[in-house]
């Protein structure tokens, strides 16, 4: 890590720790578990996330445990310092100060998401150390799940060092992936909103079956210690580091399963500029009449207002938006990808000669086609929301078996 990256770390770090009592997570605890990596070589999959409490990075962490071995680190999306944009591929390379390499696991499709064999013919063990968001589209718990399904298929240990849910594990909403739908934005039939931490996760996805070939991974959840399930990340005591480039903070986090539906139209979500998923809008928006509708449906936990804004990258990069602004009043209240449904069905009614779908990528996100086709019709959202009831009791009743807090 250069000494700028360190700083940035600790800058954010700083700037977000709560004065709540403090949660342990896996990494923080690992010394406790120090007979499993005695005499081991060991492969690490991580960020800029994978600090412990007092913000040392995992590696330094295994460092002193002098009968560890660490020997590779594994990147996902972003990279290994959280810094690339979206979708951009990952370069394989060697790290500057550990000279090791750090192989990449994200780029054109799922197969350079996957550790090869070669990446884990020389490993013991397999850790994965990285802060999830909760929202089933996020790539890293699907980075998790490849990983643990080649180091079943390679004979490698997996040990996961848990981490806390930020938007609590309570909540678990929206549809539950249908399989022909199924991409690195999605991989195995859960909720959108899944309200579990990435060792629970595992410990469901590995005992389900759902691992290629029904493989079963030898695997270990490192759990947290302190964490309660109602607990929102700015209670936990941790430093926040923004665990991708446009989640700056809890509230995006909060807000993201919904309003990143709007990657799958024409419409800027915000990124490249200060305010990521917490602003929409593009050249044609009419803001404060939309700003009536959004008023109008009385969406629990969010205040809207107008705004102008300029996006410095992604989709109409240097071109003046018209849009919404999004302020989260209540987060309890939300559930943030219905709301996310219902803000996309305000913008296609409102605009529908401008409105543009990007069908293909709107459908991945949501697992199916059916919420897009809804928008289309007008039909109930009401009604919509009621067809996922019965697959969302089932999956709860699943995910209770797995859930270590």
């Amino acid at each position: 890590m250069t000494l700028a990256q360190k700083a940035m770390l600790v800058l954010t770090a700083s700037a977000c720790v709560s004065h709540a009592a403090q949660v342990k997570t896996g990494l923080d605890s690992i010394n406790e578990y120090r007979a499993l990596f005695a005499g081991q070589r060991i492969g690490i999959i991580a960020n800029q996330t994978a600090q412990s409490a007092q913000g040392r990075f995992i590696v330094d962490m295994f460092k002193l445990m002098p009968d560890a071995e660490v020997v590779a680190l594994l990147a996902p999306e972003h990279g290994l310092w959280g810094s690339q944009a979206a979708g951009e591929s990952i370069q394989t390379t060697v790290h500057p100060d550990y000279q090791i390499p750090v192989h990449s696991l994200y780029g054109q499709g799922l197969q350079r998401a996957k550790p090869t064999a070669e990446m884990l013919a020389d490993l013991d063990i397999l850790v994965f150390d990285i802060q999830d968001i909760g929202a089933r589209f996020y790539t890293y718990i699907w980075t998790m799940v490849l990983a643990m399904e080649a180091a079943a298929q390679n004979n490698t240990r997996f040990i996961v060092l848990d981490r806390p849910n930020p938007i609590t594990g309570m909540q678990v909403e929206g549809n539950i992936l249908d399989p022909d739908y199924a991409t690195f934005v999605g991989l195995h039939p859960i909720p959108v909103v899944h309200g579990m931490t990435v060792g629970e996760l595992a410990r469901l996805i590995n005992a389900q079956g759902w691992l290629a070939q029904g493989v079963k991974a030898d695997l270990q959840v490192i759990p947290l210690q302190g964490w309660e399930r109602s607990m929102w990340y700015d209670q936990t005591g941790l430093p926040f580091v923004k665990p991708s480039p446009n989640i700056p903070d809890i509230e995006t986090a909060l807000i993201y399963p919904g309003l990143c539906l709007l990657e799958g139209t024409n419409l800027s979500e915000g990124r490249g500029t200060p305010l990521p998923f917490k602003q929409f809008g593009a050249p044609w928006i009419k803001s404060r009449a939309l700003l009536s509708r959004l008023q109008a449906l009385d969406l629990p936990g969010l205040r809207f207002e107008t705004t102008e804004f300029t996006p410095c990258g992604s989709k109409h990069k240097d071109t003046l938006c018209y849009g919404i602004r999004v302020h989260v009043t209540m987060r309890k209240e939300l559930a943030p990808y219905f709301t996310g449904i219902q803000i996309v069905q305000a913008i296609h009614d409102l605009h529908q000669e401008e409105f543009q779908w990007h069908a293909r990528h709107f459908d991945r996100l949501c697992g199916s086609d059916a919420t897009r086709k809804a928008i289309m019709r007008r039909a109930s959202l009401a009604h919509l929301r009621d067809t996922w009831q019965g697959q969302l009791s089932a999956f709860k009743a699943v995910r209770r078996k797995y859930l270590l807090y």
